[in-house]
C-alpha cells in the first residue's frame, strides 16, 4: 500500500466511525477531488440495500462532487473489495482512484485501482 498517506488515515477513522455508529458490518469513506470527505455505512431497509461505497458515492454526487481521490472501506471481519463497488467508483471518478480495504487496526490490508 505504498500510496497510503496521512489523509487516508483520516478516511480510515471516518469509515470505522460510520460503521460503528449504526453497528453496520461495513463502513466507507471517500475524499473527493476538492478534499471534502464523506462517510457512511451500508444500509438495508426492506427492499432497499445499499453498500457503504454506494452510500458515500451518492453523498458525494448529491453534494456536487465530480471525482474522488481515494476510498477506504472498513469491514467488520474479513471482506474484499467488490467488483460492483470498484465499477461504481470508476464510473464516478474515472480510472486510477485507489480503493483501500482496512483491517480493525485501521491499516490497509488490500487495495485496488479503478
Amino acid at each position: 500500500m505504498s500510496n497510503w498517506n496521512s489523509e487516508d488515515d483520516k478516511l480510515a477513522v471516518l469509515a470505522k466511525g460510520a460503521r460503528s455508529r449504526i453497528q453496520a458490518k461495513v463502513g466507507a469513506a471517500l475524499r473527493d477531488e476538492t478534499g471534502r470527505t464523506y462517510a457512511s455505512a451500508e444500509v438495508s431497509i426492506g427492499a432497499l440495500t445499499l453498500t457503504s461505497v454506494q452510500m458515500v458515492v451518492a453523498q458525494a454526487v448529491a453534494s456536487g462532487s465530480t471525482g474522488a481521490e481515494a476510498v477506504v472501506i472498513s469491514p467488520q471481519g474479513e471482506s474484499s473489495i467488490s467488483d460492483t463497488d470498484l465499477e461504481l467508483v470508476r464510473d464516478f471518478a474515472g480510472t486510477g482512484v485507489p480503493i483501500y480495504l482496512i483491517g480493525e487496526s485501521g491499516d490497509p490490508v488490500d487495495s485496488r485501482l479503478t
